[in-house]
């Protein structure tokens, strides 16, 4: 799987696990550079706090992109060490 936004592939991995129809990919999958910490948290009752993280390629933002939980909840436990996308960040074989 690739997670591709603004042209420039962030993640790849054959190792995503799929959780609710997102894919979790491992975090030494993803290309680092381009991760920008956030300050934004949200809650879900079963997985636990999720932090985020923003994507920059070649100068645009896309805020908050990429969400992980850093101390996922025991039925969540799979996903520990992943990341996921959404907004606008295509995820594709």
């Amino acid at each position: 799987m690739k997670a591709i936004w603004n042209g420039a592939v962030v993640a790849e991995s054959d190792d995503t696990v799929v959780v609710e129809g997102n894919h979790y990919f491992p975090l030494a999958s993803v290309r680092c550079e381009y991760l920008r910490p956030s300050d934004t948290t949200s809650v879900c009752a079963w997985k636990g706090t999720a932090n985020y993280y923003s994507i920059e390629v070649d100068g645009r933002t896309n805020r908050d992109a990429v969400w992980y939980y850093a101390e996922p909840k025991d039925a969540a436990k799979q996903i520990r060490g992943r990341v996921a996308f959404w907004k606008g960040v295509k995820v594709t074989p």
